[in-house]
């Protein structure tokens, strides 16, 4: 995947910023969890480095694009960056007090195998954070995915290999809430077109060129629609909630 993507929002891209805010979110929720040493499976562009790493004994990150390992173990030396496509994990067996993995797992082909193998390189007594869009709050296909999921699905497939599954949810306030009807509803606009449900019978590389020229003028037309509304939000106007369906994304805490 291209780092340019619309996939990978940026901090630096104004129109980008409740997608930012609602990514941050998950690492400022994740702080009072970390301990020990902790690995990040799929740390990308190393949004969550700063915030995390520090409470940790030591920091593992890896993620698929090697330019970006590359460029983050020159930013932080201390730190460990490795580049690989997982499953399976290059680690041994128990290695790790705290994995987290945000907005990874809906990438990944093989999901089974991915609980698995973060069930296998966990400690006993520690944990997995994980955060993935929740499907029916999904406003489209997202062709850059393998597949979304609801609670329930998500807390099936964890079941398999954790017994202690705890499912919550990330939600957003009024001004999130303006934001995503805002975003809705220009979405509506565009899928009104596709009478055919192509979105859903194309083959998904054939869709992500138009996805993201797609999503990245819808965000930038929300910015220029309401400009002070897409700059003021942050990510302490997301919220960590108990599990439910109007939940942008789910958060879910497995631990061995």
């Amino acid at each position: 995947m291209s780092v340019y993507t619309t996939e990978i929002a940026s901090d630096k891209i104004p129109s980008d910023n409740p997608i930012h805010q609602r990514l941050l979110k998950a690492y400022h929720a994740a702080n009072p969890y970390i301990k020990g040493e902790l690995l990040e499976l799929g740390c990308g562009e190393g949004r969550g480095v700063e915030l995390l790493a520090p409470l940790a004994e030591s920091y593992t990150g890896i993620d698929k694009i090697k330019s970006i390992t590359e460029v983050l173990s020159e930013k932080y030396p201390t730190y460990t960056f490795s580049d690989g496509v997982f499953p399976p994990f290059p680690y041994a067996d128990n290695s790790f007090d705290t994995i987290v993995t945000f907005q990874v797992i809906e990438h990944v082909k093989h999901d089974e195998k991915f609980i698995k193998e973060i069930y296998r390189v966990l400690k006993k007594g520690g944990q997995a954070l994980i955060t993935t869009p929740n499907i029916k709050m999904t406003l489209s296909r997202n062709p850059w995915h393998e597949r979304e999921y609801t609670a329930e699905q998500l807390e099936k497939l964890c079941l398999k290999y954790f017994s202690d599954v705890d499912m919550k949810g990330i939600a957003g306030n009024d001004r999130v809430m303006e934001y995503y009807e805002q975003n809705k509803a220009s979405v509506n606009k565009i899928m009104r077109f596709d009478v055919f449900k192509l979105q859903y019978r194309l083959p998904a590389s054939i869709l992500r060129v138009p996805y993201d020229y797609m999503n990245r003028r819808n965000r930038n037309s929300l910015k220029d629609s309401d400009d002070k509304l897409v700059k003021s939000i942050i990510y302490d106007d997301y919220l960590v909630k108990e599990k439910d369906d109007s939940n942008l994304d789910l958060f879910c805490i497995l631990t061995k």
